[in-house]
């Protein structure tokens, strides 16, 4: 995809140090003092559920400015069966871009790019005000729920779109998130050394 702004393309591997360290500036202090969505990007890459065909950056001007990816998941059904879907995240817009519109750029040709392969749905934590506008729902309207949330609770971050209109019809289940995004705070504090030293702060709105 090119315009006269930006390029979205496939991730390079020898820029993979590079895009760690956009979406660490990108996340960092936001849900957590410090973050580790840069160390779960790496670990997701070398997971078997990891779609590289769906790993995409945003660069303009030689730099690169966004990056999206995706994971093969599953709902386990009520009925016992098994319904394949994506997991999308992290995603990220480098921190002086936010609010100019580019991640919803970076968001509708990444959607655009797996509906084309044939995938059927995409779960995410997320915020509704900004992912739906490009035609997220809450995942409860669909019936799947999250799992290991108590019932009850609030579970509006998780939302969900369909690809294949229809393709949830009838399903009620569990969404699993993939194992590759659970990670070892010690892990992280190790991956994090190999990048530019920076202050963990606790901030009002953060999750964790």
């Amino acid at each position: 995809m090119n315009t006269n702004d930006y390029i979205i393309r496939p991730e390079k591997r020898e820029e993979q140090r590079e895009v760690e360290n956009l979406v660490r500036e990108s996340f960092w202090n936001v849900y957590r003092p410090g973050c580790s969505e840069h160390y779960v990007l790496h670990v997701l890459r070398n997971d078997p559920a990891f779609v590289r065909e769906l790993d995409f950056v945003m660069e303009q001007d030689g730099r690169l400015i966004g990056q999206n990816m995706f994971m093969r998941t599953v709902i386990d059904a009520d009925d016992g069966s098994t319904v394949p879907v994506l997991m999308m995240g992290p995603i990220c817009i480098a921190n002086d871009l936010k609010r100019r519109g580019y991640g919803k750029k970076l968001l509708d040709y990444s959607l655009e790019k797996a509906t084309e392969m044939g995938f059927g749905a995409v779960l995410f934590e997320g915020n509704i005000g900004f992912y739906g506008k490009s035609g997220f729902d809450y995942a409860e309207k669909f019936g799947i729920r999250y799992h290991d949330l108590p019932e009850g609770a609030d579970a509006s971050f998780f939302l969900c779109k369909e690809l294949i209109p229809g393709y949830l019809d009838g399903v009620t289940g569990v969404y699993q998130t993939p194992a590759g995004y659970y990670v070892d705070d010690a892990d992280v504090e190790e991956f994090d050394k190999g990048f530019p030293k920076k202050v963990k702060l606790k901030l009002p709105g953060q999750l964790f």
